[in-house]
């Protein structure tokens, strides 16, 4: 089960990354992930090898590769902590408009990979990466098929970089997965979110999952579902299945 660690070149320097693909040998359509606010660890790269064995190659890059090298988190004791003053620094150096930045490297790395189907993109965002997977597809919007969130926050803000801004330009097909135990995400801000989508004609899939709390998708934070997660799981792989195969 092919899993690479690569370097990306960005404007900003080099990029660590994960790119794994299916076993067997092929052409696959492609999925960048987006993960979240733990940074990478072994869950984040268990949670892309899924996504590979189901027939994808996954790009999986380090979201705080501005901030220089660290040791991977572990949320159980981040969320024990104090998780500001963890998280904070780090979360300094990556966000939306980064993601902007960066997803023109990250699309040349794949189209000159001899593995990967390059017309067939889609991406994945869990968190703090739901914005920015919602934000490469909204800035390559000609590239992106196919994008799901997964209990993201601050999605639909009065900031600048909000994600819900660039709802005219996407011409993907979009999963929102909320949590109704999310403070990130209230009610009032999915009707935006959703306001907006619908507003620009956006084809797009809203989806509150009761009982769940932000983070239910991720291997090792303490509120993880796998319930909730598989459900999470088949509708991902339906949208994949439907838009970067069909």
């Amino acid at each position: 089960m092919p899993d690479t660690s690569i370097t990306i070149r960005t404007r900003d320097g080099d990029c660590p990354a994960h790119f794994l693909t299916p076993a067997d040998e092929g052409r696959w359509p492609a999925v960048v992930f987006f993960g979240d606010a733990g940074g990478m660890r072994p869950a984040m790269v268990a949670m892309a090898r899924r996504l590979a064995d189901a027939g994808y190659a996954v790009l999986l890059p380090d979201p705080f590769y501005r901030f220089g090298p660290y040791e991977p988190l572990v949320p159980v004791e981040v969320f024990a902590g104090d998780v500001a003053a963890i998280l904070g620094p780090l979360m300094a150096t990556s966000g939306n408009p980064r993601a902007a930045e960066d997803t023109p490297a990250f699309l040349a790395w794949l189209d000159a990979h001899e593995q990967v189907d390059a017309a067939r993109l889609g991406a994945v965002g869990f968190c703090m990466g739901s914005g920015m997977a919602l934000t490469a597809a909204g800035t390559v919007p000609s590239r992106f098929a196919a994008v799901a969130s997964f209990h993201g926050g601050h999605l639909a803000t009065d900031d600048e970089a909000s994600p819900h801004l660039l709802a005219d330009r996407l011409q993907a097909e979009v999963y929102i997965a909320a949590a109704d135990q999310d403070a990130s995400y209230p009610p009032a801000m999915a009707e935006r979110l959703e306001n907006a989508l619908a507003e620009a004609g956006v084809d797009c899939t809203s989806e509150t999952y009761v009982g769940a709390a932000h983070g239910w998708m991720v291997l090792d934070f303490p509120v993880y579902d796998p319930v909730a997660a598989e459900h999470g799981w088949r509708a991902m792989l339906a949208l994949f299945e439907r838009r970067l195969r069909g």
